[in-house]
């Protein structure tokens, strides 16, 4: 009898063990959480002036009005002139690159890469970068008859370089004491074509290829950040595994500037793809540390850049303003941090 009770006081001591434990366990967690979401609470904390959405936007309009602007044709030609005037508008020294690139089908290319200064004295710089021609041919359109078409690339070119001027244009307004390059790629999007049967990685981004073989003289950025892709209907951009090889740091920085802008849910603090993008030239061989900002969506059939990626659908009809301010407003939280304004 004794050793019955011993055995029913032992059991409802480690019984009540547990209970204590587990209510020990489960404020030590709730404490944690509350404390991760007062830090992330207390990230936000924006800086420097508003991006205004309303003007990137039309700023890729403005580009997708010239219509298609693959390389060689007379929307590329007049779209290059816009680009260079609305830099000079906003206070940019502007010079060019311009070579003659083959492409992957030995097409010669007249291109021409844009590098707007922004303070060119400077001697700290940050490199900001997207590519301004179109994609000759829809090869990912979901109704092959479109294939051979070429495509009016709102979000997959012209968000890019929208967001860069509209960037330039605050600069003039509220500037900084450091140098700011926006230089858009030309040659990025003859890449060969899933049709052709020649896939070959190194037919992409043939502007950054060039420009990272003939940088400026004496030229050096302490870091850069390629825009690819920031406009689109649901973007969110996970963290790109090549720039976490080449520039993790950098990886870090914009995505802490994401968050205390207030666009943290735009950048996801996962993995996203692997990509061959302009960055890579420009890590690789001008040595420069640079992100690629490109949306993933990991669930999508149709691409994972998204479901208009290559096809007629890249139109102004599947851009977002919500996707470009909170880029935008991202990279003003990178500059003004950089920077105490003048």
């Amino acid at each position: 009898m004794v050793k019955k009770r011993i055995k029913s006081i032992v059991a409802i001591l480690l019984l009540i063990a547990l209970v204590i434990v587990f209510i020990v366990e489960h404020k030590r967690a709730t404490a944690s959480a509350a404390v991760e979401d007062t830090e992330e609470t207390e990230k936000v904390n924006p800086v420097g002036p508003a991006f205004n959405a309303d003007s990137a936007y039309a700023f890729t309009k403005a580009q997708c009005d010239f219509g298609p602007r693959e390389m060689n044709s007379p929307g590329h030609e007049k779209c290059k002139q816009w680009i260079i005037d609305k830099f000079k508008q906003y206070g940019c020294t502007v010079t060019l690159q311009n070579a003659d690139l083959q492409g992957y089908d030995g097409t010669i290319l007249k291109s021409t890469n844009i590098i707007a200064q922004y303070h060119p004295e400077a001697t700290t710089r940050i490199l900001f970068c997207a590519h301004w021609d179109s994609r000759p041919w829809a090869d990912n359109d979901p109704d092959s008859a479109n294939w051979h078409k070429p495509i009016l690339a709102a979000n997959d070119a012209a968000s890019g370089v929208a967001v860069m001027i509209e960037l330039a244009r605050l600069l003039q307004k509220e500037k900084v004491n450091i140098g700011i390059d926006f230089v858009c790629f030309d040659a990025e999007d003859w890449g060969s074509p899933q049709w052709s049967g020649n896939q070959d990685d190194n037919s992409w981004a043939l502007g950054a290829q060039y420009f990272a073989a003939h940088l400026p003289q004496g030229y050096e950025a302490r870091y850069g950040i390629l825009l690819d892709m920031v406009g689109g209907l649901g973007a969110k951009f996970y963290q790109e595994g090549m720039s976490k090889q080449y520039a993790p740091e950098i990886v870090k920085k914009v995505w802490s500037a994401a968050r205390k802008a207030g666009y943290g849910s735009f950048f996801p603090k996962s993995d996203g793809g692997m990509i061959t993008d302009d960055h890579i030239p420009v890590n690789q061989v001008a040595k420069i540390p640079t992100i690629d900002v490109i949306p993933y969506y990991p669930d999508c059939q149709q691409s994972s850049f998204g479901p208009t990626w290559h096809t007629l659908a890249d139109n102004m009809e599947n851009i977002d303003k919500n996707t470009l301010k909170a880029v935008g407003q991202t990279m003003v939280q990178v500059i003004y941090s950089e920077s105490v304004p003048k």
